[in-house]
Protein backbone atom coordinates (compact mmCIF):
# COMPACT_ATOMS: atom_id res chain seq x y z
CA UNK A 1 0.00 0.00 0.00
CA UNK A 2 2.69 2.46 0.98
CA UNK A 3 4.46 0.76 -2.20
CA UNK A 4 1.44 2.28 -4.25
CA UNK A 5 0.85 5.45 -2.46
CA UNK A 6 4.30 6.54 -3.34
CA UNK A 7 3.72 5.62 -6.80
CA UNK A 8 0.64 7.40 -7.25
CA UNK A 9 2.61 10.66 -5.71
CA UNK A 10 5.66 10.43 -8.30
CA UNK A 11 3.31 10.29 -11.11
CA UNK A 12 1.66 13.70 -9.88
CA UNK A 13 -1.87 11.71 -9.85
CA UNK A 14 -3.86 13.37 -7.27
CA UNK A 15 -3.07 16.64 -9.41
CA UNK A 16 -4.48 14.92 -12.57
CA UNK A 17 -7.36 13.48 -11.21
CA UNK A 18 -8.13 17.13 -9.62
CA UNK A 19 -7.84 18.51 -13.13
CA UNK A 20 -10.12 16.18 -14.47
CA UNK A 21 -12.88 16.71 -11.89
CA UNK A 22 -12.42 20.20 -12.11
CA UNK A 23 -13.01 20.35 -16.02
CA UNK A 24 -15.77 18.08 -15.49
CA UNK A 25 -17.48 20.21 -12.70
CA UNK A 26 -17.18 22.87 -14.24
CA UNK A 27 -18.56 22.12 -17.93
CA UNK A 28 -21.38 20.08 -16.43
CA UNK A 29 -22.97 21.88 -13.34
CA UNK A 30 -21.01 25.38 -14.10
CA UNK A 31 -22.85 27.40 -11.74
CA UNK A 32 -22.43 24.51 -8.62
CA UNK A 33 -19.01 24.85 -9.46
CA UNK A 34 -18.76 28.56 -8.67
CA UNK A 35 -20.56 28.34 -5.74
CA UNK A 36 -18.01 25.31 -4.24
CA UNK A 37 -15.33 27.48 -4.79
CA UNK A 38 -16.59 30.53 -3.32
CA UNK A 39 -19.41 30.27 -1.35
CA UNK A 40 -18.20 30.50 2.66
CA UNK A 41 -17.08 26.69 4.18
CA UNK A 42 -16.44 28.06 7.63
CA UNK A 43 -15.52 30.86 9.37
CA UNK A 44 -16.33 33.22 6.70
CA UNK A 45 -13.23 31.56 4.55
CA UNK A 46 -13.87 29.97 1.11
CA UNK A 47 -12.50 26.83 -0.90
CA UNK A 48 -10.80 29.05 -3.41
CA UNK A 49 -9.20 30.89 -0.43
CA UNK A 50 -8.09 28.05 1.62
CA UNK A 51 -6.55 26.53 -1.26
CA UNK A 52 -4.56 29.30 -2.87
CA UNK A 53 -4.11 31.58 0.25
CA UNK A 54 -2.86 28.62 2.91
CA UNK A 55 -2.78 25.55 1.21
CA UNK A 56 -0.36 26.66 -1.25
CA UNK A 57 1.83 28.52 1.89
CA UNK A 58 2.87 24.61 2.27
CA UNK A 59 3.56 23.77 -1.24
CA UNK A 60 6.01 26.93 -1.75
CA UNK A 61 6.71 26.02 1.13
CA UNK A 62 8.05 22.75 -0.15
CA UNK A 63 9.60 24.38 -3.09
CA UNK A 64 11.77 26.49 -1.26
CA UNK A 65 13.10 23.32 1.18
CA UNK A 66 14.50 21.82 -2.72
CA UNK A 67 15.90 25.61 -3.41
CA UNK A 68 17.68 26.09 0.18
CA UNK A 69 18.92 22.33 -0.22
CA UNK A 70 20.56 23.14 -3.69
CA UNK A 71 22.50 26.17 -2.26
CA UNK A 72 24.15 24.21 0.57
CA UNK A 73 27.87 22.53 0.16
CA UNK A 74 27.44 19.59 -2.01
CA UNK A 75 23.80 20.57 -3.44
CA UNK A 76 23.10 20.78 -6.77
CA UNK A 77 23.79 24.56 -7.13
CA UNK A 78 26.84 24.51 -5.27
CA UNK A 79 29.74 26.14 -5.88
CA UNK A 80 28.64 28.70 -8.45
CA UNK A 81 30.31 28.01 -10.97
CA UNK A 82 28.62 24.74 -11.67
CA UNK A 83 25.06 26.14 -11.99
CA UNK A 84 26.27 28.65 -14.48
CA UNK A 85 25.03 26.96 -17.22
CA UNK A 86 21.39 25.81 -16.24
CA UNK A 87 21.47 29.56 -13.74
CA UNK A 88 22.17 31.03 -17.60
CA UNK A 89 19.47 28.98 -18.91
CA UNK A 90 17.06 29.99 -16.13
CA UNK A 91 17.46 33.92 -17.74
CA UNK A 92 16.45 32.50 -20.86
CA UNK A 93 13.95 30.39 -20.04
CA UNK A 94 12.27 33.67 -17.89
CA UNK A 95 12.98 36.08 -20.57
CA UNK A 96 12.02 34.32 -23.89
CA UNK A 97 8.35 33.30 -22.80
CA UNK A 98 8.42 36.85 -21.21
CA UNK A 99 9.64 39.01 -24.44
CA UNK A 100 7.51 36.48 -27.05
CA UNK A 101 4.47 37.12 -25.00
CA UNK A 102 4.44 40.71 -25.04
CA UNK A 103 5.30 40.83 -28.56
CA UNK A 104 2.35 38.13 -29.89
CA UNK A 105 0.24 39.84 -27.20
CA UNK A 106 1.15 43.38 -29.20
CA UNK A 107 1.02 41.93 -32.72
CA UNK A 108 -2.33 39.69 -32.21
CA UNK A 109 -3.87 40.56 -28.56
CA UNK A 110 -5.62 42.60 -26.39
CA UNK A 111 -3.27 45.17 -24.30
CA UNK A 112 -5.96 43.83 -21.29
CA UNK A 113 -4.09 40.76 -21.71
CA UNK A 114 -0.93 42.42 -21.00
CA UNK A 115 -0.92 41.62 -17.34
CA UNK A 116 -0.43 37.82 -18.33
CA UNK A 117 3.05 38.05 -18.89
CA UNK A 118 4.26 36.25 -16.07
CA UNK A 119 2.52 33.05 -16.75
CA UNK A 120 4.10 31.69 -19.24
CA UNK A 121 7.55 32.30 -16.77
CA UNK A 122 6.56 28.87 -14.80
CA UNK A 123 8.32 25.30 -15.00
CA UNK A 124 6.26 22.22 -13.20
CA UNK A 125 9.47 20.75 -11.40
CA UNK A 126 7.57 17.60 -10.75
CA UNK A 127 5.83 17.30 -14.41
CA UNK A 128 9.24 18.04 -15.98
CA UNK A 129 10.92 15.87 -14.02
CA UNK A 130 8.34 12.73 -15.03
CA UNK A 131 8.69 13.70 -18.42
CA UNK A 132 12.49 14.00 -18.84
CA UNK A 133 12.65 10.67 -17.22
CA UNK A 134 10.75 9.27 -19.26
CA UNK A 135 11.94 10.84 -22.93
CA UNK A 136 16.06 10.90 -21.71
CA UNK A 137 15.65 7.60 -19.38
CA UNK A 138 16.45 7.22 -15.95
CA UNK A 139 20.26 9.29 -14.60
CA UNK A 140 20.94 11.22 -17.76
CA UNK A 141 22.67 14.10 -17.30
CA UNK A 142 19.68 16.02 -19.01
CA UNK A 143 17.48 15.32 -16.09
CA UNK A 144 19.77 16.94 -13.74
CA UNK A 145 20.20 20.60 -15.94
CA UNK A 146 16.77 20.63 -16.09
CA UNK A 147 16.00 20.17 -12.41
CA UNK A 148 18.63 23.09 -11.64
CA UNK A 149 16.72 24.90 -14.75
CA UNK A 150 13.29 24.30 -13.06
CA UNK A 151 14.64 25.12 -9.65
CA UNK A 152 16.05 28.69 -9.94
CA UNK A 153 13.12 29.42 -12.12
CA UNK A 154 10.83 28.55 -9.51
CA UNK A 155 12.71 30.62 -6.92
CA UNK A 156 12.46 33.53 -9.80
CA UNK A 157 8.90 33.07 -10.14
CA UNK A 158 8.22 33.33 -5.89
CA UNK A 159 9.59 36.82 -6.54
CA UNK A 160 7.63 38.14 -9.48
CA UNK A 161 4.12 36.30 -7.98
CA UNK A 162 5.22 38.77 -4.76
CA UNK A 163 6.26 41.84 -6.76
CA UNK A 164 3.68 42.11 -9.39
CA UNK A 165 0.53 40.00 -8.69
CA UNK A 166 -0.42 41.36 -5.70
CA UNK A 167 -4.28 42.84 -5.91
CA UNK A 168 -4.81 45.26 -8.54
CA UNK A 169 -7.67 46.58 -6.40
CA UNK A 170 -5.66 46.90 -3.55
CA UNK A 171 -2.35 48.95 -3.09
CA UNK A 172 0.57 47.60 -1.82
CA UNK A 173 0.55 48.60 1.65
CA UNK A 174 4.46 48.43 2.50
CA UNK A 175 4.18 49.18 6.34
CA UNK A 176 2.55 45.56 6.71
CA UNK A 177 5.65 44.38 5.51
CA UNK A 178 7.80 44.77 8.91
CA UNK A 179 5.60 41.88 10.04
CA UNK A 180 7.60 40.21 7.35
CA UNK A 181 10.97 41.78 8.82
CA UNK A 182 9.71 40.81 12.22
CA UNK A 183 9.29 37.06 10.89
CA UNK A 184 12.69 36.65 9.84
CA UNK A 185 14.34 38.37 12.92
CA UNK A 186 12.26 35.84 14.86
CA UNK A 187 13.46 33.16 13.07
CA UNK A 188 16.89 34.02 13.12
CA UNK A 189 17.07 34.50 16.74
CA UNK A 190 15.28 30.81 16.83
CA UNK A 191 17.96 29.32 15.14
CA UNK A 192 20.65 31.12 17.24
CA UNK A 193 19.17 29.54 20.34
CA UNK A 194 19.44 26.37 18.37
CA UNK A 195 15.70 25.99 18.56
CA UNK A 196 15.97 22.16 16.76
CA UNK A 197 11.94 21.67 16.09
CA UNK A 198 10.83 23.52 12.89
CA UNK A 199 7.36 23.96 14.80
CA UNK A 200 8.39 27.11 16.29
CA UNK A 201 9.35 28.75 13.14
CA UNK A 202 5.83 27.29 11.17
CA UNK A 203 3.69 28.55 14.21
CA UNK A 204 5.28 31.86 15.15
CA UNK A 205 7.21 33.03 11.59
CA UNK A 206 5.44 31.77 9.09
CA UNK A 207 1.86 33.62 10.71
CA UNK A 208 4.00 36.52 10.96
CA UNK A 209 4.73 36.03 7.43
CA UNK A 210 1.68 35.39 6.63
CA UNK A 211 -0.30 38.23 7.79
CA UNK A 212 2.66 40.48 6.79
CA UNK A 213 2.23 39.71 3.39
CA UNK A 214 -1.80 39.78 3.20
CA UNK A 215 -2.13 42.67 4.86
CA UNK A 216 0.48 44.22 2.51
CA UNK A 217 -1.47 43.25 -0.16
CA UNK A 218 1.29 40.42 -1.34
CA UNK A 219 0.46 37.02 -2.04
CA UNK A 220 0.35 35.23 1.57
CA UNK A 221 1.31 31.78 0.07
CA UNK A 222 4.91 33.00 -0.57
CA UNK A 223 4.71 33.39 3.74
CA UNK A 224 7.03 29.92 4.57
CA UNK A 225 9.78 30.77 1.67
CA UNK A 226 11.14 33.03 3.85
CA UNK A 227 11.03 31.13 7.11
CA UNK A 228 12.41 27.66 5.41
CA UNK A 229 15.80 29.22 4.69
CA UNK A 230 16.40 29.58 8.47
CA UNK A 231 15.85 25.86 9.43
CA UNK A 232 18.58 24.67 10.74
CA UNK A 233 19.96 22.27 8.34
CA UNK A 234 23.01 20.07 7.46
CA UNK A 235 26.39 21.95 6.71
CA UNK A 236 26.93 19.14 3.62
CA UNK A 237 23.66 18.59 1.50
CA UNK A 238 24.25 14.73 0.50
CA UNK A 239 20.67 14.32 -1.73
CA UNK A 240 19.40 15.26 -4.67
CA UNK A 241 16.53 16.48 -6.15
CA UNK A 242 13.60 13.52 -5.37
CA UNK A 243 16.20 11.50 -3.48
CA UNK A 244 15.72 10.86 0.98
CA UNK A 245 18.69 10.64 2.82
CA UNK A 246 17.51 9.19 5.91
CA UNK A 247 19.75 9.69 8.18
CA UNK A 248 19.02 13.85 7.95
CA UNK A 249 17.20 14.77 10.86
CA UNK A 250 17.71 18.05 10.91
CA UNK A 251 14.49 20.52 10.99
CA UNK A 252 14.74 21.49 7.08
CA UNK A 253 14.10 17.94 6.10
CA UNK A 254 11.96 16.88 8.72
CA UNK A 255 9.41 19.40 7.77
CA UNK A 256 9.86 18.56 4.04
CA UNK A 257 9.50 14.57 5.22
CA UNK A 258 6.85 15.47 7.35
CA UNK A 259 4.76 17.76 4.88
CA UNK A 260 5.43 16.86 1.82
CA UNK A 261 2.53 13.19 1.73
CA UNK A 262 0.16 16.73 2.85
CA UNK A 263 0.87 18.58 -0.15
CA UNK A 264 1.16 15.84 -3.20
CA UNK A 265 -2.23 15.05 -2.00
CA UNK A 266 -3.42 18.33 -1.45
CA UNK A 267 -2.75 18.84 -5.07
CA UNK A 268 -5.97 17.18 -5.74
CA UNK A 269 -8.07 19.80 -4.40
CA UNK A 270 -5.46 22.75 -6.13
CA UNK A 271 -6.70 20.86 -9.23
CA UNK A 272 -10.46 20.94 -8.63
CA UNK A 273 -9.85 24.67 -7.22
CA UNK A 274 -8.36 25.60 -10.38
CA UNK A 275 -8.73 23.90 -13.28
CA UNK A 276 -12.63 24.15 -13.81
CA UNK A 277 -12.42 25.96 -16.87
CA UNK A 278 -14.93 25.81 -19.58
CA UNK A 279 -14.19 23.98 -23.07
CA UNK A 280 -15.24 26.96 -24.67
CA UNK A 281 -12.97 28.81 -23.03
CA UNK A 282 -10.37 28.90 -25.26
CA UNK A 283 -9.11 32.20 -26.80
CA UNK A 284 -6.26 34.57 -27.82
CA UNK A 285 -4.91 34.12 -23.90
CA UNK A 286 -4.93 30.63 -24.09
CA UNK A 287 -2.42 30.78 -27.44
CA UNK A 288 -0.11 33.58 -25.98
CA UNK A 289 0.34 31.33 -22.69
CA UNK A 290 0.49 28.43 -24.67
CA UNK A 291 3.38 29.81 -27.64
CA UNK A 292 5.06 31.60 -25.19
CA UNK A 293 5.43 28.43 -23.02
CA UNK A 294 6.37 26.14 -25.53
CA UNK A 295 8.33 28.17 -27.91
CA UNK A 296 9.01 30.81 -25.66
CA UNK A 297 11.17 28.86 -23.55
CA UNK A 298 13.04 26.64 -25.68
CA UNK A 299 14.39 29.42 -27.51
CA UNK A 300 15.37 31.56 -24.62
CA UNK A 301 16.94 27.94 -22.51
CA UNK A 302 18.79 27.28 -25.87
CA UNK A 303 19.94 30.47 -26.68
CA UNK A 304 21.28 31.38 -23.13
CA UNK A 305 22.20 27.68 -22.36
CA UNK A 306 24.59 28.09 -25.70
CA UNK A 307 25.95 31.37 -24.86
CA UNK A 308 27.19 30.01 -21.33
CA UNK A 309 29.10 27.46 -23.52
CA UNK A 310 30.71 30.34 -25.17
CA UNK A 311 31.76 32.25 -21.97
CA UNK A 312 33.47 29.21 -20.95
CA UNK A 313 30.80 27.54 -18.44
CA UNK A 314 30.36 24.30 -20.74
CA UNK A 315 27.12 22.11 -20.98
CA UNK A 316 27.10 18.91 -18.59
CA UNK A 317 29.03 16.01 -20.45
CA UNK A 318 26.22 14.60 -22.50
CA UNK A 319 24.12 17.36 -22.93
CA UNK A 320 24.50 18.35 -26.59
CA UNK A 321 22.20 20.75 -28.77
CA UNK A 322 19.82 17.92 -29.31
CA UNK A 323 19.28 17.16 -25.72
CA UNK A 324 19.06 21.05 -24.72
CA UNK A 325 16.34 21.90 -27.07
CA UNK A 326 14.74 18.92 -25.63
CA UNK A 327 14.99 20.17 -22.16
CA UNK A 328 13.91 23.98 -23.17
CA UNK A 329 10.48 21.83 -24.85
CA UNK A 330 10.38 20.49 -21.46
CA UNK A 331 10.78 23.31 -19.49
CA UNK A 332 7.76 24.80 -21.36
CA UNK A 333 5.57 22.35 -19.28
CA UNK A 334 3.91 25.24 -16.98
CA UNK A 335 0.63 23.72 -15.47
CA UNK A 336 0.73 24.28 -11.37
CA UNK A 337 2.80 27.44 -10.87
CA UNK A 338 1.09 28.93 -14.47
CA UNK A 339 -2.10 27.69 -13.41
CA UNK A 340 -1.67 29.55 -9.55
CA UNK A 341 0.07 32.54 -11.65
CA UNK A 342 -2.86 32.80 -14.28
CA UNK A 343 -5.43 32.88 -11.49
CA UNK A 344 -3.61 35.82 -9.79
CA UNK A 345 -2.79 37.75 -13.09
CA UNK A 346 -6.99 37.22 -14.55
CA UNK A 347 -8.88 36.72 -11.21
CA UNK A 348 -12.47 35.21 -11.66
CA UNK A 349 -12.80 36.70 -15.53
CA UNK A 350 -12.73 34.92 -19.27
CA UNK A 351 -9.23 36.08 -19.77
CA UNK A 352 -8.44 33.63 -16.35
CA UNK A 353 -10.31 30.60 -17.99
CA UNK A 354 -8.06 30.96 -20.99
CA UNK A 355 -4.81 31.80 -19.86
CA UNK A 356 -5.56 28.25 -17.10
CA UNK A 357 -6.23 26.66 -21.12
CA UNK A 358 -3.48 27.51 -21.97
CA UNK A 359 -1.16 26.48 -18.96
CA UNK A 360 -3.22 23.00 -19.14
CA UNK A 361 -2.13 22.16 -22.58
CA UNK A 362 1.56 23.08 -22.01
CA UNK A 363 1.73 19.67 -20.62
CA UNK A 364 2.15 18.42 -24.29
CA UNK A 365 5.07 20.30 -24.54
CA UNK A 366 6.17 16.69 -24.06
CA UNK A 367 5.59 15.62 -27.47
CA UNK A 368 7.77 17.52 -29.54
CA UNK A 369 10.74 16.87 -26.81
CA UNK A 370 10.16 13.75 -27.37
CA UNK A 371 10.25 13.76 -31.21
CA UNK A 372 13.59 15.56 -31.25
CA UNK A 373 15.06 12.81 -28.91
CA UNK A 374 13.49 9.84 -31.34
CA UNK A 375 15.42 11.63 -34.16
CA UNK A 376 18.55 11.64 -32.81
CA UNK A 377 17.87 8.05 -31.66
CA UNK A 378 16.97 7.26 -35.40
CA UNK A 379 19.73 8.94 -36.63
CA UNK A 380 21.90 6.89 -34.50
CA UNK A 381 20.81 3.85 -35.57
CA UNK A 382 20.40 4.32 -39.24
CA UNK A 383 16.64 4.54 -39.86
Amino acid sequence: MKRQLSLLREFSAPLAAGVVAALLWANLAPEQYHHLLHDPLFAGLSVHFVTNDLFMAFFFGIAAVEITQSCLPGGDLHPLRRAVNPLLATVGGILGPVVLYLLLNRAFGDPALYRGWGIPTATDIALAWLAARFIFGKGHPAISFLLLLAIADDAVGLVIIALFYGDPLAPVQPQWLLLCAGALLLCWLLRRFRVISYWPYLIFGGTLSWLGLHEAHLHPALALTLVVPFLPHPPVEKRHMFDIDPDDLTPLSRFEHDWKLFVDLGLFVFGLVNAGVAFGSVGTATWLVLASLICGKMIGIVGFGLLGSKLGFPLPIGVGLRELFATGLIAGIGFTVALFVAGEAFPDSEAGSAAKMGAMLSLFAFVPAALVMKMRRARQTGA
